[in-house]
C-alpha cells in the first residue's frame, strides 16, 4: 500500500473519530435539554393585584438576564473601593461583561434604599414589552471525585424586595441523579432535591411527602420579595441558622402559577457567545454596604462545581409559622414585625445615617422619659390605698406580685383556657369561613370582642383578690373566682359597652380623638364595679370623675403597664427563636409569659386606681368644664 493510501486512510479515521465525538456531544446536549424540560419547576408566587407598589406580594417573575443587555436604564460600573465608582459602559452588551472581575457591577435605574417601586414599574414595562418572559436557567453539574449528576435550575429576579433590599436576585434549586450522563438520568427517577434559600437550602428525598409534583415537575413556592424557595405555602420565620435568612419568608395565599421554560446553560462557565455573562464575576446590582450589595452570578456559588458536597451541608427542614399563641400576642408573628422594623432602620442608616441616628436617640429618650424618669422608692406593698409616683406604682406592683406569686400565677394561668379558648374558637371559625360570610363575621366578633372580655374576666379575679387584701380578709383563688361570679354580668357588660363605645367612635374617623380620651377615662370601670358595687352607669361616671384632671398621669402609668403585657411574651420569643427550640414551643412559652403578666398589669392598674382615689379624697373631684356649643358664654367654664 502506497504512502498516499495510508495517508488517506489515516485522515478518514481521524474524520470518523471526530464525527463520532461530535455526534455524541450533540446527542448528550439533546438529552440534557430534554432532561431540563422534563423537570422544570412549576412556581407558585403570591398574587399581585393592581398595585405595582404593594411589597407584601410578589412584584416580579423569573426572567432571562438578556433584558439587561443593551438596556439604557442599566449601567456597567467600576468599583474603586472608597473612591467614587466610574462608569464603564451605559447600556452594556453581553460582550461588555465578558471576564469582568469582582470590581465591576451593574447599576439599574433607581436606588434600592429609596423608592423601590421604580424597579417594579421598570419590570412591568419589560414584561409588557415581551422582554421578560417567564424562564429559568438549567445547568448540568458534575463534581470532581463524585459519581452522579445534578440538574440545577437558576432563578433570576430583577429585584430583591425583602429585609435586605438589593438589585437582582439569584435563587434556584437542584435535583440529583445516580447517573453519569443526562441520557442515563432520563431513564431513572431523581434521588434528592434541594431548594435554594438565601445562603443555604432545604433538602428532601424525591419521594418525600413534602415534595409536591405535577407529573415530573416539582411545584415550588418562592417567597414574596426574598425569592427564597420553599416546598409549601406558609410563613417561614428564619433565624439565620445554616444559611437561612433573618426574617419571615412568606409563601402564603393568595397564589398564582408560573410555568417557566428552561434555558440550558453550558456545563462550564464560558466567555463566548450568548452565555458569555457566565464569565462575569462582578455584582448583578448596585454597590452598597453589607446585605444591600448586589449578588454575584451562579458560576460563583459553591454548588455550581460542588453540588453534592454543598447539598450535604444543608438542612432538611425550614421552621414554619405555627397556628398562633394560646393566649395574647403571637410571639413568632411579632418576630416578623420586629425583624422588618430593625432591618428598616438598618436600611435607613445606609441611605440617611443622621435620620436613623436621630430616630434611635428619640426612641431611647422617649423610653427613658416614659419608663425611667420617676420616683421609685419607697415601694410599700402593705398600705395599698395611698398616693404613689409612677415608678413607685410599678415597684409596688412587683413587690405585691412577688408576695402573692403562687395565687397570682394560678389566677394568670386561668387565662390560658379562657383567653386561649376564645382565640382558638375565633381562629377555627375563621378557617371554616375561608375569609368571607357570616362565619367570618362571627370569627371577627369572637376575636375582637370575646378575647378582651375573657381577658377582663381574668383581670377581675385579680382585682377581687386585691380587694380582699385591702379589707384584710383571707384572700385565695377560690374566693377570687366566687367574688367575680357575684358581679359577673356587670363586669362583662361594662367591658362590652366600653369596647363598643370606643369602636364606634373609631369607625367615624373624626371621633378618634374622643375614642382615645374615653379609652383612658374608662380605665377603672372594673375596679368601680368590684370595689364600690356601682351600677354599670355609675362605674363609667366614677371612672370619668377619677381620671378627670389626671388624664396624662393615667396615660403615663397605663401605657408602660399595657406595653409590658403586650411585649413580654413576644420579647422573650424574639430571643428564643434564635435557639433550636421548635416555634410552637416558643409560642407556648410566650403565651405562658403573657398569662402570668396579666396579674402584674392588673395590680399596677389597681394601685393607680388607689392613687387617684387618694388624690380625689385630698383635693376633691376636679370639676367638669362645659363645652356646649350653643352656650358660648359658658364655653369652657367650670361647672
Amino acid at each position: 500500500m502506497g504512502v498516499c493510501a495510508v495517508g488517506v486512510l489515516f485522515a478518514l479515521a481521524v474524520l470518523l473519530t471526530f464525527s463520532s465525538s461530535s455526534f455524541a456531544a450533540v446527542e448528550q446536549r439533546a438529552a440534557a435539554r430534554e432532561l431540563a424540560e422534563k423537570y422544570v419547576p412549576i412556581m407558585m408566587i403570591r398574587e399581585q393585584g393592581k398595585d405595582l407598589c404593594d411589597t407584601k406580594v410578589e412584584q416580579y417573575q423569573v426572567m432571562p438576564v438578556d433584558a439587561l443587555f443593551g438596556n439604557p436604564d442599566v449601567k456597567l460600573m467600576g468599583n474603586n473601593g472608597k473612591s467614587k465608582s466610574t462608569l464603564i459602559k451605559k447600556a452594556p452588551t453581553v460582550d461588555d461583561l465578558r471576564n469582568r472581575g469582582e470590581e465591576a457591577y451593574l447599576d439599574f435605574r433607581g436606588d434600592p434604599l429609596g423608592n423601590t417601586c421604580v424597579y417594579a414599574k421598570d419590570f412591568d414595562r419589560m414584561r409588557k414589552n415581551g422582554q421578560a418572559p417567564v424562564a429559568v436557567y438549567a445547568h448540568i453539574s458534575h463534581e470532581k471525585g463524585r459519581s452522579g449528576l445534578a440538574l440545577q435550575y437558576w432563578f433570576y429576579w430583577y429585584f430583591n424586595q425583602f429585609n435586605d433590599l438589593h438589585e437582582s436576585d439569584w435563587e434556584g434549586m437542584q435535583i440529583t441523579f445516580d447517573a453519569d450522563t443526562p441520557a442515563e438520568a432520563l431513564d431513572q427517577q431523581p434521588d434528592q432535591m434541594i431548594l435554594f434559600q438565601h445562603g443555604g437550602g432545604e433538602r428532601a428525598d424525591w419521594d418525600d411527602s413534602k415534595v409536591e409534583k405535577e407529573g415530573d415537575h416539582p411545584v415550588v413556592y418562592p417567597a414574596a420579595g426574598s425569592h427564597a424557595t420553599f416546598y409549601q405555602s406558609a410563613v417561614y420565620p428564619q433565624n439565620g441558622w445554616n444559611g437561612a435568612g433573618v426574617g419571615c419568608d412568606n409563601t402564603s395565599e393568595p397564589l398564582t402559577e408560573l410555568r417557566p421554560y428552561a434555558i440550558l446553560l453550558p456545563d462550564r462557565a464560558t466567555d463566548q457567545g450568548k452565555f458569555a455573562w457566565l464569565s462575569f464575576d462582578g455584582r448583578w446590582g448596585q454597590k452598597e454596604k453589607g446585605f444591600n450589595n448586589g449578588p454575584t452570578g451562579p458560576q460563583t456559588k459553591d454548588q455550581w462545581d460542588a453540588p453534592f458536597s454543598w447539598m450535604e451541608q444543608q438542612r432538611h427542614t425550614s421552621p414554619r409559622m405555627p397556628g398562633g399563641g394560646l393566649v395574647g400576642p403571637d410571639a413568632v408573628n411579632a418576630f416578623c414585625g420586629v425583624m422588618e422594623s430593625v432591618t428598616g432602620v438598618m436600611n435607613l442608616q445606609q441611605s440617611d445615617p443622621w435620620l436613623a441616628y436621630a430616630l434611635v436617640v428619640a426612641f431611647i429618650l422617649a423610653a427613658f422619659l416614659v419608663f425611667g424618669y420617676s420616683k421609685w422608692r419607697p415601694a410599700d406593698a402593705d398600705d395599698l390605698r395611698r398616693q404613689r409616683a409612677y415608678g413607685q406604682i410599678v415597684n409596688a406592683s412587683f413587690r405585691l406580685y412577688w408576695r402573692h406569686m403562687k395565687a397570682f400565677a394560678v389566677l394568670g394561668a386561668i387565662a390560658i383556657p379562657i383567653v386561649g379558648g376564645t382565640q382558638y374558637l375565633g381562629g377555627l371559625l375563621g378557617d371554616i369561613a375561608g375569609g368571607s360570610g357570616v362565619l367570618q363575621t362571627l370569627s371577627d366578633l369572637v376575636l375582637g370582642v370575646g378575647r378582651p372580655v375573657a381577658q377582663a374576666l381574668v383581670a377581675a379575679f385579680v382585682i377581687v383578690y386585691i380587694r380582699e387584701l385591702v379589707h384584710q380578709r383571707p384572700a385565695d383563688v377560690k374566693g377570687s373566682l366566687d367574688g367575680t361570679w357575684e358581679r359577673f354580668w356587670r363586669v362583662v357588660v361594662a367591658k362590652l359597652l366600653s369596647i363598643a363605645g370606643v369602636s364606634l367612635l373609631v369607625l367615624t374617623v373624626v371621633g378618634i380623638p374622643l375614642a382615645i380620651r374615653y379609652l383612658v377615662t374608662w380605665t377603672f370601670v372594673q375596679q368601680n364595679v368590684l370595689f364600690t358595687d356601682h351600677s354599670i352607669r355609675g362605674s363609667f361616671r366614677a371612672s370619668n370623675d377619677l381620671v378627670r384632671g389626671h388624664w396624662w398621669r393615667t396615660v403615663r402609668t397605663m401605657v408602660p403597664l399595657l406595653l409590658l403585657l403586650t411585649i413580654a411574651g413576644p420579647l422573650l420569643g424574639l430571643f428564643l427563636i434564635f435557639t433550636p427550640l421548635p416555634l410552637l414551643l416558643v409560642n407556648v412559652i410566650g403565651s405562658v409569659v403573657f398569662a402570668v403578666a396579666i396579674p402584674f398589669t392588673t395590680a399596677g392598674t389597681t394601685l393607680l386606681y388607689f392613687d387617684l382615689q387618694a388624690r380625689q379624697e385630698e383635693y376633691g373631684t376636679v370639676p367638669r368644664r362645659s363645652w356646649v356649643p350653643w352656650r358660648p358664654a359658658a364655653l369652657g367654664r367650670v361647672t
